[in-house]
């Protein structure tokens, strides 16, 4: 099954017999804004018009549990997210598309923990709300309840030792930015590098300038010049869990699969007694 779809299938789907579940995940990074300038809201953005059908689902609330050692997005109360997923009318047998409002990495986190709990039917819609080119509606649909029950483990996911040793047995991916990477700059974690072993592959350099995805052959191109070879053990991380998802997304596109490190490097930083490695060098 394609991990992405694309606008013109989704209005087709929508139209269809089985129209999937929609689940809005419109997210950005919280960083310090400019004096007076309001902080991102992605439901008020949901409010002021959605793709019909669609259901906000809260990345910070729902898809995540509150920040901690365990990094600043860590694996959200199984109990919360299930619900949220039954509110939002997903089930076991219904599929589920996903889109955020262009960036794709709150989209990608939810694809993945639903992948991560066994849901064996959902797509990200590729390059999000700015592809689509129907209606925009502001009515609040209810759904009927979905029976999905989270069930954990269904794809691979790594801790922090994990991590470590697959930086040095396998492809170890790190999606942040480079300069964040060589430790150049650290706007949001308490330090700046990367975990020693780790190769600098970052997120945005898996799309165009679109926002959608560059093509399959291309990026299995990209990951196989990083190491990623047929046969190699793969694993992702990034600042917290959610552009990491968003390469781990990529990667399915090219037909690789990988393990997500959920912690990253927010729980990595956090925890003095992990190496950390910067410059180009991975090691």
């Amino acid at each position: 099954m394609n991990a992405i779809i694309s606008a013109t299938e989704l209005a087709s789907e929508l139209a269809g017999q089985n129209p999937p579940v929609l689940l809005d995940v419109r997210w950005q990074l919280t960083m310090a804004k400019a004096a007076g300038e309001p902080p991102f809201d992605g439901r008020a953005e949901y409010a002021a018009g959605h793709i019909p059908g669609a259901v906000y689902v809260d990345l910070d609330r729902e898809l995540a549990s509150a920040p901690g050692t365990r990094g600043r997005h860590p694996l959200p109360d199984l109990a919360v997210f299930g619900a949220a997923m039954r509110r939002a009318g997903v089930s076991a047998g219904t599929p589920v598309v996903v889109y955020d409002g262009g960036q794709g990495w709150g989209a990608a986190r939810a694809w993945w923990l639903l992948r991560w709990t066994g849901h064996p039917d959902v797509r990200v819609l590729d390059g999000g709300l700015p592809v689509w080119e129907g209606e925009l509606p502001v009515d609040v649909p209810e759904p009927a309840e979905g029976d999905f029950e989270p069930k954990p483990g269904a794809v691979e996911m790594l801790d922090g030792d994990g991590a470590a040793a697959l930086a040095r047995s396998g492809v170890l991916l790190d999606a942040r930015a480079g300069e964040r990477y060589r430790g150049e700059v650290e706007p949001i974690d308490p330090v700046g590098g990367h975990i020693p072993g780790a190769v600098s592959a970052p997120t945005n350099d898996n799309v165009g300038a679109d926002g959608r995805f560059l093509p399959a052959e291309e990026l299995g191109a990209r990951f196989k010049a990083l190491g990623a070879v047929e046969g190699a053990d793969v694993g992702v991380y990034c600042g917290s869990g959610v552009s990491g998802a968003h390469e781990v997304l990529a990667l399915a596109v090219a037909g690789i699969p990988a393990a997500l490190y959920v912690g990253s490097w927010s729980e990595w930083s956090s925890d003095p007694s992990r190496p950390v490695a910067v410059g180009p060098d991975p090691q």
